[in-house]
Order: C-alpha cells, then structure tokens, then sequence
C-alpha cells in the first residue's frame, strides 16, 4: 500500500465557529492504481487533497488516526522532510494552471528548480530533463518552449507544464485537483488521455478529484464518494455504477445525461441546500434533502458493509423500499 489515510479531520478556525471541512474520511491508494473522489463543490475533495501535501491554510487543522506514505508517518514528519518528500516522491496537479505557475519566471526555470531541488542535478542535467518530459507530454519544440513565461502560453500548454512539472523526480503518487476544469471540452479530454497513458507508463498512483462522473466510469479503480465533508459511499467503480447504495450517490448519477437515449428527459435535481459545517453535525448530513430519511437518520450514522469492498453511510441499506426508491 502506498498511501494510507484513516480517520482524517480536518477543522478550520473562523470568526463564527469551527468549520468541520472534512470528517472521520479513510481511504488507501496502491501503486499503479487510480483513486477518484468526487462529490459537489465544497465536500471536502479539495482540502483533502491539499492536506496530504501538509499545503493547508494557517488557521486549519489536521488530525487522524493514520497518516502514511511509502512506510513514513507524515503526522510526525519535520517540514524540512515533508519538503524533501513533497514534489519529488508525492506530487500534485492544481486545478489553475496559471495560478499554480509563477509568471515572473520562464517555464524552463519553473521546471529545472524543481527537479534541481531533489536531485542536486545540475543546470544541463535538469534541462535534459524539463525538454523530456515536456516531449512526454506532448508539447513540440520543448526546448524552444522553456524559454517563455506562463502567459505566453495557452491554457492547454500551461497545463502541460504542469503536469510536466510534477512528473520532474517520477513521483510514486499524484494527486490532480480537477486538472482540466479551466480547460475546453477536445483539451481536456486530450490532457485526460495523457495522463492516465502516463500514470501507466511511470506505474504512479493516482488521486484524481472531480465532479465529472463520466471520467470516473473511464479511469477509476475506486471511487470515494463524498457529502458535506463525510465519505458517505466508497466501492470500486464498475460496483458504484452499477449497484450505487446511497441515495446521494443515486441523486449524482441520475443526474448525468444520457446521449444515447433517443429523447433527453430533463436531467432532476436534488432539492435543499448543503448544510453547514460549522460546529459538527450528529446525524446524517443528507438528511434534509433525502427522499428517505426519517427520524432516525437524526443520531450518527456509519458506514456500513454492503460487501467486503462496499460501504455507504445509510441506515436503510437493504431495506425493500430503499432498493425500489429512485431519487429523483
């Protein structure tokens, strides 16, 4: 097992309470495997994420009962060694390329500081190894390329420096933060391609965080799927579209248009609004907007085994009028 994460917290401190971003969130990623987690917009995806890289906000606060990667304990590790590790053997991929790239310097110093870093390479050594990699993912003229600044570059290409860049000492784990959301609809599937033809090639493990359920169907070994801060259901993927168990999870797939269907109906919706985390909640954080619930949804709620690789946060698993009742 490569990267081992049980019971993870995450609590931010603000003027009105104490935010509960993410909550009790276990997870393992393998090498060579992919790791998707989706959910909608503020579920706790990003910060997750972020945390695994010690790249939280001052006023945030991480714990959990088990926090390792390749054999090291990154709760008890010195900043000077999560530096060490972070961008050489654990590596990310921000959602803005333009914001994750310095735009005062050209592309060729971004990508040699970071492998010089690591490695204690040489200035022609880590060129060698910027025009590689920029070759690797697609980008002509590399070398000419590292000449320009971020802004010169289109939105595809910055992209490509950065995954470039976080490919400079071969990671053993990337995690991509919707790496393509800024990007058209023919790049982003272009960038999609090349990056799980990479991950194959180098034999990385991949966490890839996005709302694009029709990418999870394509490219995840595992999904986790995540609600207000709580994995609410987590299963391999060919299982979770097939047998989804949590109303949630119901309510984002009905939710995916169907091309195929010779008339599109109207895609539904889910009603309600997404609680607040602020101070943390007792019972089922869904509650307000399931089909299903009822009053003892209101106390805490685990996850629970539909099989040995199978788990969703609902007391109503198995019941006849869960398995017949279709969110809508």
């Amino acid at each position: 097992m490569l990267l081992n994460v049980q019971n993870l917290n995450i609590d931010i401190a603000t003027a009105t309470g104490t935010l509960s971003a993410v909550q009790d969130v276990s997870f393992s990623v393998s090498k060579g495997e992919t790791l998707c987690i989706v959910g909608e917009s503020g579920c706790g995806k990003s910060i997750t994420a972020l945390s695994l890289l010690g790249l939280l906000p001052k006023a945030a606060t991480r714990t959990a009962r088990q926090l390792t990667f390749g054999g090291v304990d990154m709760q008890r590790i010195s900043k000077s060694e999560l530096r060490a590790l972070r961008g050489n053997r654990m590596s990310m991929i921000f959602q803005e390329p333009m914001t994750a790239l310095n735009p005062l310097h050209r592309v060729g110093r971004q990508l040699s500081d970071v492998y010089r870093a690591h490695r204690n390479a040489s200035r022609g050594e880590a060129k060698e190894r910027a025009i590689y990699l920029l070759e690797q993912v697609g980008i002509a003229n590399a070398a000419q390329r590292l000449n320009q600044y971020p802004h010169e570059l289109s939105g595809g290409l910055r992209q490509r420096v950065v995954i470039a860049m976080a490919l400079m000492c071969e990671p053993e784990l990337i995690v991509a933060d919707e790496p393509t959301t800024a990007l058209d609809v023919t790049i982003q599937a272009e960038l999609l391609r090349l990056l799980i033809d990479l991950q194959k090639k180098f034999g990385m493990g991949l966490i890839m965080i996005t709302h694009d359920l029709g990418l999870v169907s394509r490219i995840a070994d595992r999904v986790i799927v995540m609600y207000a801060g709580q994995v609410v259901e987590t299963a391999p993927a060919a299982e979770l579209f097939t047998n989804p168990s949590h109303p949630y999870t119901r309510a984002l797939l009905s939710s995916v248009p169907d091309p195929s269907h010779p008339r599109m109906k109207p895609l539904p919706s889910i009603s309600g609004t997404v609680p607040s985390l602020l101070n943390r909640m007792e019972g089922c954080h869904f509650f307000d907007r399931c089909p299903l619930a009822c009053e003892a949804c209101r106390k805490p709620v685990q996850l629970e085994k539909i099989d040995s690789d199978h788990e969703a946060r609902c007391i109503r698993i198995g019941e006849g009028e869960f398995r017949r009742k279709v969110v809508a």
